[in-house]
Parts: C-alpha cells; sequence; structure tokens
C-alpha cells in the first residue's frame, strides 16, 4: 500500500478492512480471491491523479477507482468539496467487490449491473438511500429494464442512483440464502467460458428477461407495503406518531367500552339474582298443602238459619230439632 505519511492512521483499518472482505467475497464467489492487490491512498481527488497508471484512464473527482487488470486500486481520504458524502472504507469495498469478480471468472465478460450491483451489494454503501430510491421507482413503475442498464448505465442524478440501487437488489435477489449455490455454479460457469445467458439458464433456470421478471415482482411484494418505513422526512416522522397514537386511542376506547359492557352484565346478572330471592318467600308463605285441615265454606249463620223454627221461653229463643 502506498500513502502520504499524513493518512498513517488509516492503513491499519484498510487492511483490516481487505482481510475480512477477501473472506466474505471467496465465500460468495465459490473461489478464492483477492490475494495480491495493490492500494494507493491520496488525500484528495486531485493527488489521486497523479498516482494513476500511465496511459489509465482517471475519472474526474471519483473518491476510487479499480483497475481490475492492474489488480490496482486508488482511494482519496476526501473529496474536494469538504460537505460531500464520503465513507472510505464503503469505497474502499466497493472496489475491492470489482478485483474480486474480475478475478473469479477471470476476466470473462460479465453484464454491467451484474459487476456493479455485486460492489454495491457487497459493500453495503448507501443502504437506506438505496431503499428509499427504488421504493419510489417500484411504487411508481419507473424501474429500469437490465437491458436499458446494460445499454447505457445512466449518467444523471436520477437514473445514477435507481441503476445502483436495482442493480444491487437484482444481485441480492441472486444471492439469496437458498440461492447461495446457484450464484457460485454461475460464476463457475463464466469462469470456465460459458457465455453469461447460457451460466445464468444453466445455473438458475432463468435467462435475463425472466431474472427481471421475477425480480420485479418480489420487489413489488417487499416495497409497496413500506411508504413510511421508507422515508426519514419530518412530515412521515409526523404520520407514524399521528398513527400510532390514534390506534392506540382506538384500542383504549374499545377496551373501556369491553369493561363497561362487562360491567353492565354483572350488573343485571345481579338485579335478576335479588329479584328471584325477593320471590322466593312469597311463593312459600302460606298453609302447607299436605299438612293443612281442609276448609269448608264460608256460613252466614245468621241467615243460613233463619229457616229454622224457633220457640221463645222464658225469654231466650230456642231452635228446635
Amino acid at each position: 500500500m502506498a500513502y502520504p505519511l499524513l493518512l498513517n492512521h488509516w492503513v491499519e483499518p484498510l487492511i483490516q478492512e481487505a482481510q475480512s472482505f477477501r473472506t466474505e467475497a471467496s465465500l460468495r464467489l465459490g473461489h478464492p480471491v483477492l490475494s495480491k492487490v495493490r492500494v494507493r491512498l491520496a488525500e484528495d481527488p486531485t493527488q489521486m491523479a497523479t498516482l494513476a497508471p500511465t496511459g489509465a484512464p482517471y475519472p474526474k473527482y471519483a473518491v476510487g477507482v479499480a483497475y481490475s487488470k492492474l489488480d490496482l486500486i486508488l482511494l482519496t481520504q476526501k473529496l474536494i468539496h469538504a460537505n460531500s458524502n464520503h465513507d472510505l472504507l464503503e469505497v474502499f469495498r466497493h472496489e475491492l467487490a470489482h478485483l474480486a469478480l474480475e478475478e473469479a471468472v477471470q476476466g470473462a465478460p460479465v453484464p454491467l449491473w451484474l459487476n456493479e450491483g455485486l460492489a454495491v451489494h457487497l459493500s453495503r454503501e448507501n443502504a437506506f438511500a438505496r431503499t428509499q430510491t427504488l421504493w419510489t421507482a417500484v411504487v411508481s413503475g419507473n424501474v429500469l429494464s437490465l437491458g436499458e442498464i446494460e445499454r447505457h448505465f445512466p449518467d444523471d442524478v436520477v437514473g445514477v442512483p435507481l441503476a445502483y440501487a436495482q442493480s444491487a437488489d437484482v444481485v441480492r435477489y441472486l444471492l439469496r440464502t437458498e440461492d447461495q449455490e446457484r450464484f457460485r455454479s454461475l460464476i463457475k460457469r463464466l469462469r470456465r467460458g460459458q457465455a453469461f445467458e447460457a451460466a445464468l439458464s444453466d445455473a438458475y433456470g432463468l435467462d435475463s428477461y425472466s431474472l427481471e421478471r421475477v425480480w420485479k415482482a418480489d420487489a413489488e411484494s417487499r416495497y409497496t407495503i413500506w411508504p413510511v418505513l421508507m422515508s426519514g422526512t419530518l412530515v412521515w416522522g409526523g404520520a407514524i406518531v399521528l398513527v400510532v397514537l390514534a390506534w392506540r386511542r382506538k384500542r383504549q376506547r374499545q377496551e373501556a367500552t369491553l369493561r363497561r359492557w362487562a360491567r353492565e352484565e354483572a350488573l343485571d346478572e345481579l338485579r335478576r339474582i335479588r329479584i328471584a330471592q325477593a320471590k322466593e318467600p312469597l311463593a312459600s308463605a302460606g298453609p302447607d298443602p299436605v299438612t293443612a285441615p281442609e276448609q269448608g265454606p264460608v256460613v252466614n249463620w245468621g241467615e243460613a238459619n233463619s229457616h229454622v223454627p224457633r220457640v221463645q221461653h222464658d225469654g231466650s229463643w230456642h231452635i228446635l230439632h
């Protein structure tokens, strides 16, 4: 590694990153890679231009460049514009991924979306921003076709992040846990000289068009249900809070209603019990139907005996029998 002395404190983190990345990349690609890599670290893009190989094109203001045929990576520790977002370790992983893929397929041609997609996916750079970009494209129906990315990689402020995000997500789809062995088979077939479409068909049973179709269906199933989670704006943040609060209030109202209904049912049941208990003494009052003596009809003896013959003797009335 070549670098100015004032950047000495960056060297050890880059070496450690290279070692861990080499292990991951070799596992993903199914082939030992990155055994010989040269790195030149510059202070800024202006200085990095002086470190580029003779006759090799150097992208102006680039933060990292990989020269696959030379196993060489150029990096800049900072940008000319101080406010620009720049993570040196992410950029380093990105460029290492380009070298790793080139080595794994032994220089065989691969689609641009696979080359850039693998670099972005393995570097894990700008993960949240990529998710936002891809979600917006999916829900608006503005995703790019793999053919478009291959024929002309976008160079505008909207197309570039979408092409990177989409390419990385297609590679993520190819590298799913259940398909990791398929991906290693794809790389192996390319290394043996098989054309990409044939290698893709043998490894996955898909051509590029079918891959694009199944990936798009997968992306739509994942991103169309995440509109709130994919934005970091204050408006969406406020929306999340309002939704949560509204849900909690609704749940509290429902619980209060259930408690009120339970109390009312308990009171109604108590009233029914008390009414039943109050009626029981009335039902048992009165004579026992078994032991009570029979009563005959009530007779008014004054009226009933008015026809019986009577006689008066010594001032008293006597009934004749």
